[in-house]
Formats: C-alpha cells, sequence, structure tokens
C-alpha cells in the first residue's frame, strides 16, 4: 500500500518543479516577438482602390431634390434613355432616388467572379438612403479600367425618428454598405511564382528591425539569402528548389517572429489631452514643480430699498464683489532621478497631482531642457 502513494508523491514533486522552472522563465524576446506578417508586408501583395458613380433608386421620399441637385436629374434621364424612355419633354421631381458615390477595395490577387464589398455614400441632398437599392454601377480602378460591376440592396446602419418637435438621429442614414455587392470583372495581373526576389516592406522603417527579419530568415533557411536595403525593405532571395516555390517560401517566412526595435517616443494629441509615451523613453537628472494660479472673482449684488411706507430714501444696487487667489502653494519640487524609465517617469508626474493638460507642458518643457532622450511628436 505504502507504493502507490509514493508514486503519487513523485508525480506531484515533478509537476511542482516543473511549475517552478516555468515560473522562473525571464521574459525574453520570444514573448514581447511579432510575426513578420504583423509588422511588414510583400512586395505586389496590396489591395487597390476602386471608386464608381451610381444611382439609389426605391427610397421613401428621402432621395435628392432634382431641382438642387441637376446632376441626379441627368442621370435618371440618361438611365431611361438607355432603357429607351424618353422623359426630357416632360417635367421629372422625382423624391425617390439618390446619386452616390460608390468606393470598394479591390483585394490583392482577386480572380474574375469574385465578391467584393462595397460602400455607398449620398452626393446631393438625399436625407436617408436606407430601403434603397443601388443600380448597375462600374468601379473604376486609379487607370481608369472597371474591374468591377455593384449592385444590390443598401443596408445603412443609422436612422432618423422625427416629429413636429424633435428629431433624432443615430449614426449616419446618408452612409450605407452593401455586403458581396461587386462582381471582378478584370483581375490585376501580378505572377508570384515567377519571382525570383521578394522585397519585404516595413510598416514602420527602423535599421534595427529590418537587420533582425534578415537575421531571422537566414538564420531559418540557413544560407545568407536575405539582407536589408534600407530601414524600410528587406530582400528576399528565392533559393532555387525550395519546396513549395514563393508561396510556401513566404508562408514560412511570414511566421518568423522578430522582436521590433522602437524608437524613443512620446506622441501628444493637444486636442483630446492624449499622451502616449513609449516603453524606451528616459529622462536624465530633472527638477520638476508644476503650479496653477487661479484668480475667482464672484459677484453677489445686493438690493438696499427704504423701510415700509417711507416717505424718503430710494432703492439702489449696492455692488458686493469677492476676490479669491489661488496660488497652490501646497505644491511641492519634484526630482527625477536620471535614467528612469517609463513606470518612474508615470509615478512621479501622478504624484504631483498632474493632469493631462499640465503633463503636456512638463513633458515639452522638460524636452526643451534636454533632459528627455526621446522624440516628441504632437499630432
Amino acid at each position: 500500500m505504502t507504493r502507490p502513494w509514493s508514486v503519487s508523491r513523485f508525480l506531484v514533486a515533478v509537476l511542482v518543479l516543473a511549475a517552478c522552472a516555468l515560473a522562473w522563465v525571464p521574459a525574453g524576446s520570444a514573448w514581447a516577438a511579432s510575426r513578420v506578417k504583423d509588422i511588414a508586408s510583400f512586395e505586389g501583395v496590396r489591395d487597390n482602390i476602386l471608386i464608381g458613380y451610381g444611382l439609389v433608386v426605391g427610397l421613401n421620399g428621402t432621395g435628392d431634390d432634382v431641382d438642387d441637385d441637376p446632376y441626379t436629374r441627368e442621370s435618371l434621364i440618361g438611365m431611361l434613355e438607355r432603357m429607351g424612355v424618353n422623359t426630357r419633354d416632360g417635367e421629372m421631381a422625382p423624391d425617390n432616388s439618390a446619386a452616390v458615390i460608390v468606393t470598394a477595395t479591390l483585394p490583392p490577387f482577386a480572380r474574375q467572379g469574385n465578391r467584393i464589398d462595397v460602400t455607398i455614400s449620398a452626393l446631393g441632398t438625399a436625407e436617408n438612403l436606407m430601403g434603397g437599392t443601388l443600380l448597375v454601377t462600374p468601379l473604376l480602378g486609379a487607370d481608369g479600367e472597371v474591374y468591377a460591376v455593384a449592385q444590390g440592396q443598401v443596408q445603412v446602419g443609422g436612422f432618423v425618428a422625427q416629429g413636429q418637435a424633435e428629431t433624432i438621429t443615430k449614426g449616419v442614414p446618408t452612409n450605407g454598405r452593401i455586403p458581396n455587392a461587386a462582381i471582378v470583372e478584370k483581375e490585376v495581373p501580378f505572377e508570384l511564382a515567377g519571382m525570383e526576389s521578394v522585397k519585404i516592406s516595413l510598416r514602420n522603417p527602423d535599421f534595427t528591425t529590418g537587420r533582425r527579419i534578415a537575421n531571422a530568415i537566414n538564420t531559418y533557411l540557413g544560407t545568407e539569402v536575405s539582407e536589408p536595403l534600407d530601414p524600410g525593405t528587406v530582400l528576399l532571395r528565392v533559393p532555387r528548389g525550395y519546396p513549395g516555390g514563393v508561396v510556401a517560401l513566404l508562408t514560412d517566412v511570414e511566421q518568423l517572429r522578430v522582436e521590433p526595435d522602437q524608437l524613443a517616443r512620446v506622441v501628444i494629441d493637444e486636442q483630446t489631452g492624449t499622451i502616449v509615451i513609449g516603453e524606451n523613453v528616459r529622462i536624465d537628472t530633472v527638477a520638476i514643480a508644476q503650479g496653477n494660479l487661479t484668480i475667482r472673482v464672484t459677484e453677489t449684488p445686493q438690493v438696499s430699498q427704504p423701510a415700509p411706507f417711507s416717505t424718503s430714501g430710494q432703492t439702489a444696487v449696492v455692488p458686493r464683489t469677492q476676490i479669491e487667489v489661488d496660488e497652490d502653494e501646497d505644491n511641492q519640487l519634484t526630482v527625477v532621478n536620471p535614467g528612469v524609465t517609463l513606470q518612474d517617469l508615470v509615478n512621479g508626474l501622478n504624484a504631483l497631482g498632474v493632469g493631462p493638460r499640465d503633463m503636456i507642458s512638463i513633458l515639452q518643457a522638460i524636452k526643451a531642457a534636454g533632459a528627455m532622450q526621446a522624440e516628441i511628436q504632437v499630432m
């Protein structure tokens, strides 16, 4: 009966040791690393922007006013004439049609017959596109060629509820979307399989990150086939006889993990008071004091009038003014030690009771004093 207990204790001891070993594993670069596909893109694998002009019909009296939007009137006349209906001799005042701009994104390697989503935006005085139907609309690329044709029922996320005394609008009812509305009619030619080399473009150009990507590729393939060309480009030469060709090579490369390097940067949005401080920001020895001078003037006039039934005296307004001055004398001078981390800097500023608006001024002053080893970017 003692042997099972011994085995059980042994298993428990093994599990405890394994848990301790995992707990002591340092937070190395493997945990902070990113896949190559998340920080870079491959040459030629890109989207293309499409745009078109069309008509939406079937609106419930919320379309364009053809008197104010002559292009809507001309578009309706031209469409009806192509269908054999002559309307130039009569009056036309429909309010259930609207001129719209149709936009879409053609994904890389899209083939003829594939369907893509489109976005519909009112061009004229239409109030709501809900319930409308987009008529056949060619979508053009930057070269003026037609790459897709769209048509379908418009889906609008917003709405308008209106009464005699109040109107409620949610979202943007003059903007809609049609899933799978456009059919690809023309492909963008690109031969990926026959390429002898591929350029990897970094989304955030950096010398160190580019070199790390090249080293990771060379280490994985066991040969020197990759090198950085500039901060934003890494050249990858396709090895001969690679199993699966270029597609398999890019599939393997994009799964490699690399720890991207970052610039020491502080990003400030003065409009919203948002501050983003990078991990590598360092501060030299500096003393910080922050205080505001607040002057508050309060007017509480009082009315002085004679006693009831008095035959003398008159009513007068007596001004009473109260002035308060707050110089924030409780705020103290704080010393920030050299080489502090991001967390130390935030803790020090929070200890002063500094808000985001004042923190922006403090960071800019530290940078002006030459004590911040980082770049400040104001949005």
